[in-house]
């Protein structure tokens, strides 16, 4: 919520859709042939766009492809940062079908079918944290030490909703395992899950599956900050100037949408997901040796975000929808890999 930079170079983080316009170019291309081949109205929800870049390449790329279409197009924006509604503004054009919201529940009810899109919202809402010590299981909190620092205090667990999620879903502990149990993200997601009516709702962000939970590498749980493009593992050093964040818990995600009548159609690393969606298609013919040329920069951000070494295929992409079964005639992906 501050009044300042958090994405890109002068940030903390970078997102996939400020790389290269080619992201929001792809997306585009998609989201035209989805409303092309559903009864689908052709509006777009899409929740924390940060500085807008995305919607901006998007709307561009849809004008292009079909005039017609973003003539009756409706892109809305739900922004909880007046910062950010200002970056958006000045990103986007006067002349874009774009109105900005600060809340769902300003959203008229004639908007409620569309695509709804988020790009690393679930992974930044609050999460409790749980750890097992002695063989118990203990709620780490946050409180002030004598020197007046944040500092953490572990009481034995006795939140019941922690307690349900937890066997609901089967979860088991190591010794001295930390865990983030995301209950606002279940319970935002089926807001989410009840507002949009009929359409799509396309996520990405990075997570984990429930049976990568017990791997060595997570014992210690992914809560972490990032702070001018450094990770930092103590999420309490920079006290309101840092991002936090972590991952998300895959699996309850997609029952939380199930749960609200969404088809789950696939889960997918982001990379796999562009390459089947045609990203390739936007590679360009160069001999340029200027490596600052356009066409190098698109060549080199397309490989960025396909890449399996790449920090961007980290994020995963999933599909949901409600009300229509358009998502395989768009993209022939191969049903056998998508989990």
């Amino acid at each position: 919520m501050k009044q300042k930079i958090k994405v890109g170079t002068e940030g903390d983080f970078i997102t996939s859709s400020n790389v290269h316009n080619v992201y929001g170019r792809l997306f585009a291309k998609l989201l035209v042939g989805y409303f092309q081949e559903s009864d689908i109205p052709p509006v777009i929800i899409e929740i924390g766009g940060g500085n807008g870049r995305f919607a901006k390449h998007l709307l561009e790329e849809v004008k292009c492809l079909d005039e017609a279409l973003y003539g009756q197009m409706k892109y809305i924006m739900v922004e909880t940062s007046s910062y950010h509604i200002s970056m958006q503004k000045y990103s986007i054009p006067d002349t874009a079908p774009v109105s900005y919201y600060t809340s769902l529940n300003d959203v008229p009810k004639s908007l409620r079918k569309g695509v709804l899109f988020s790009n690393e919202l679930f992974d930044a809402l609050p999460v409790h944290i749980v750890e097992y010590t002695n063989g118990a299981l203990m709620e780490v909190f946050v409180t002030l030490n004598e020197d007046g620092k944040l500092s953490e205090k572990s009481i034995r667990m006795v939140n019941e909703d922690i307690l349900s999620y937890i066997s609901r879903n089967k979860l088991t502990f190591v010794e001295g395992q930390r865990m983030e149990i995301p209950l606002t993200m279940v319970d935002y997601a089926k807001i989410l899950g009840e507002w949009l009516l009929a359409g799509t709702i396309i996520t990405v962000d990075y997570g984990y599956r429930f049976s990568e939970l017990a791997s060595p590498e997570l014992v210690g749980g992914s809560l972490r900050g990032y702070y001018q493009h450094h990770l930092i593992k103590n999420p309490l050093k920079y006290p309101t100037e840092m991002d936090l964040t972590s991952h998300i818990h895959l699996d309850a995600l997609e029952d939380s949408f199930r749960d609200s009548g969404f088809n789950h159609v696939g889960t997918f690393r982001q990379g796999e997901f562009l390459v089947a969606a045609g990203i390739l298609e936007y590679l360009q013919e160069n001999q340029d040796p200027n490596p600052f040329s356009e066409k190098s920069k698109q060549n080199r951000a397309i490989r960025t975000l396909i890449m399996d070494s790449s920090w961007s295929n980290s994020f995963h992409v999933l599909i949901h929808e409600k009300g229509t079964n358009t998502w395989d005639k768009l993209i022939g992906f191969d049903h056998n890999k998508k989990r």
